[in-house]
């Protein structure tokens, strides 16, 4: 067995960077991957701008009653520059007119007359956005490997970026094997259960934003297998299989992956739940082999195969966010020869509880659990109140 890390190393050290991108509208790029980076093609603000609704006049004359000689909206160009004395209505968004350093709050003033106003608060403040001051023309407003999210989609729409070039996603296959699997239409009869891997992988290779390629149930004998992975691995950049991968004499995924060429760089991972895991390589294409436990599958997809086509499509880091909160109860077990998964709940008062958990089958563990953590090798215990690593799942 090697470590977690080890296999993880191993994994992405077999990457070839993906050189096919894209253009893709703007509004279908959430979770992609930038292949170019994203430059300014003006200056933000773009002019000077009034972050208020107020007054435009000079400072030095806020003391004074002002003479209001314009009303300027937002959108529209002042007419008339600011002399001594003088100012301009001015509403949130609108240019600043020529003459003026400041804006009067319109709730720090009172109408003394007819177009004639006064300040009334303690000190007038500048309250103007100047020309540039976010971003200027020629910055590098996102970079290239940058993975989209929603607040990259404000700045590529506010820099006229409509058709952001991307790289292409992976191709994912998803093989499923175990004769007495059945799909979820069909009531399993004797010693049937319905398939629910080949399901969530599915999902999840949506959701890790490659594009999923399902080869349904393989028939548990060696030609089956064979053919089905000699397909996928023509036809997609990944290739996961599940079931099948540990030393039955129904277990065929080994010895296929072995005929076909493909070089095994690892077959077990010193982890709970999950330790016959294999990986290999073939021409470039990556091929893991999970196991048929619903829970080890879930998981190692996540902790292996996820960041694999998030560093095939270029993305320079991950968008995992990982929670440090502490336990809200004592937690141990008794064999720690292998790293531990333990899936987990968060509090009310955003302390971790580990969920009840059955082992690698409990698939309905994982509806209860907000994330998961993971206890090193060698280590038994983890008391109340120690910090722990919270993972999404």
């Amino acid at each position: 067995m090697i470590t977690l890390n080890q296999a993880i190393d191993i994994i992405l050290s077999e990457i070839q960077l993906s050189t096919k991108t894209e253009k893709i509208p703007l509004w279908n790029s959430l979770g992609r991957v930038l292949a170019e980076d994203i430059i300014s093609d003006m200056n933000m603000p773009p002019f000077d701008k009034t972050a208020v609704d107020g007054y435009a006049c000079r400072m030095i004359d806020a003391s004074k009653a002002l003479e209001v000689i314009e009303i300027i909206s937002a959108g529209s160009v002042p007419k008339k520059a600011i002399g001594m004395g003088q100012c301009s209505k001015i509403m949130t968004g609108a240019m600043i007119p020529k003459g003026a350093d400041c804006v009067l709050m319109v709730e720090d003033t009172v109408e003394v007359a007819k177009d004639r106003i006064r300040f009334n608060g303690d000190k007038p403040k500048s309250n103007i956005c100047i020309l540039g001051e976010d971003i200027k023309t020629g910055d590098q407003a996102i970079p290239k490997g940058t993975t989209i999210s929603n607040q990259h989609i404000a700045i590529m729409a506010a820099l006229g970026c409509s058709q952001p070039v991307v790289t292409k996603k992976p191709s994912v296959a998803v093989l499923v094997t175990g004769d007495e699997l059945v799909e979820p239409e069909v009531m399993p009869q004797g010693g049937q259960i319905r398939n629910s891997n080949g399901h969530q992988l599915v999902t999840q290779v949506i959701n890790a934003n490659a594009e999923p390629n399902y080869f349904g149930i393989i028939k548990d004998t060696e030609e089956d297998t064979y053919k089905a992975l000699s397909e996928a691995l023509s036809k997609n950049d990944i290739v996961i299989l599940t079931g099948g991968v540990s030393m039955g004499d129904y277990d065929y995924v080994p010895t296929v992956m072995q005929k076909l060429g493909i070089q095994i760089l690892f077959d077990s991972i010193a982890i709970q739940p999950g330790k016959p895991t294999k990986f290999g390589v073939k021409n470039g294409k990556l091929v893991f082999g999970l196991p048929g436990n619903p829970v080890s599958s879930y998981m190692q997809f996540e902790i292996l195969v996820k960041p694999a086509i998030q560093k095939i499509m270029g993305a320079k880091s991950s968008t995992e966010f990982i929670a440090r909160l502490p336990m809200s109860t004592n937690f141990s077990r008794k064999k720690v020869e292998r790293q531990g998964l333990i899936p987990v709940a968060i509090t009310n008062d955003k302390k971790v509880i580990p969920v009840e958990f059955h082992g690698s089958a409990h698939i309905f563990a994982l509806a209860k659990a907000d994330g998961y953590i993971m206890i090193p090798l060698g280590v038994a215990e983890i008391k109340e109140g120690e910090l722990v690593d919270v993972r999404p799942l």
